[in-house]
């Protein structure tokens, strides 16, 4: 019984990859309260499951706020989230409530530089309309202008943003023999940038610029909305826009309009606001908007490898160890 006793309550919102679920199985110390399902954990669950809660796994998609961080109360000790982004996380509320914050960044930066490469060229080449032109019957006999789209050869790309993420799409795309790079964000990055000779430039010349703009800069105050009206009207008319972000980074109004008006040619987006983009939204209507629903890090590999460090994080955090990537507060 007094073992039973100092048994620590865990809370996870969903069910994980299972490499991360058998890990987290195996663990001593701690008893599991989990979600059983792939779908959000309803609010009235969450507060009902983090209640006196030394520790929880959480998602991207769930809200962890000042009720939930009441609700837990004093027990909570330690959160991990399955993500490399934590605006999800009311992070100043935890900071003062000495709350230890795991999250997963560096293991997703290769799936989600593929998922970049292949977002831009299904954009710029027109996949998605050419394959519905298939199916509908709407391939006929070839012409010389038909789904001419943009390739890569000779253009200029620009990175909002030289992270790992941002390098390594760069890294990805320089074989397609890109002329140049450009990339800007709150400060130089010389030892990234010589590895693909990318020069630093402000956020305006870089719009200016670029035949390709890729936005994968974290969300922070100075970046949310920074792609509105003014930036749109700043590209070319024949460039293509890419964001791998966090949708609060566009202002969606304005990129529907610079659309349809042709101020820019097209745009791939991997991330909206909101998650999921309701079906009736009406960049979904335009042919020349290529949607994903958020599945930059979905591969197998990755997801498995994430949950095994959000877990890892936990119970390391809840141990009183240093976590293998705790986000320094």
């Amino acid at each position: 019984m007094k073992a039973a006793q100092q048994l620590m309550k865990v809370f996870v919102t969903r069910r994980i990859p299972p490499e991360g679920q058998k890990l987290l199985s195996q663990a001593e110390n701690c008893t599991v309260q989990q979600w059983d399902s792939d779908d959000p954990v309803p609010r009235a669950e969450l507060l009902k499951g983090v209640a006196g809660a030394h520790g929880l796994l959480c998602l991207l998609s769930d809200k962890i706020d000042q009720e939930v961080l009441d609700t837990a109360g004093p027990n909570l000790k330690v959160i991990s989230t399955l993500s490399v982004g934590f605006d999800h996380l009311a992070i100043n509320e935890i900071k003062t409530r000495g709350i230890k914050v795991g999250y997963t960044p560096d293991v997703l930066t290769e799936a989600t530089a593929e998922l970049s490469v292949a977002l831009l060229l299904a954009t710029c080449r027109r996949l998605p309309e050419a394959i519905q032109e298939v199916k509908s019957g709407g391939w006929k006999s070839w012409s010389p202008m038909w789904m001419c789209g943009y390739g890569l050869s000779n253009s200029t790309v620009g990175i909002i943003g030289l992270g790992r993420i941002g390098l390594a799409i760069a890294q990805r795309l320089k074989p397609f023999g890109v002329k140049k790079f450009l990339y800007t964000g709150r400060q130089p990055r010389p030892e990234s940038a010589t590895e693909v000779n990318a020069e630093y430039v402000s956020c305006e010349k870089l719009t200016e610029d670029s035949d390709f703009v890729i936005v994968s800069c974290s969300l922070i105050p100075e970046t949310e909305g920074m792609c509105n009206k003014d930036f749109f009207q700043r590209m070319k008319k024949t460039s293509v826009f890419i964001n791998i972000s966090r949708g609060s980074a566009v202002n969606q109004e304005d990129l529907y309009q610079a659309l349809v008006s042709g101020q820019i040619a097209a745009a791939g987006l991997d991330v909206t606001t909101p998650e999921p983009l309701p079906t009736t939204h009406p960049l979904l209507g335009l042919k020349n908007c290529v949607i994903l629903p958020h599945i930059g890090s979905a591969t197998y590999s990755t997801r498995n490898t994430m949950s095994v460090l959000a877990v890892n994080n936990l119970l390391r955090g809840l141990a009183g160890q240093e976590m293998p990537s705790e986000l320094k507060l």
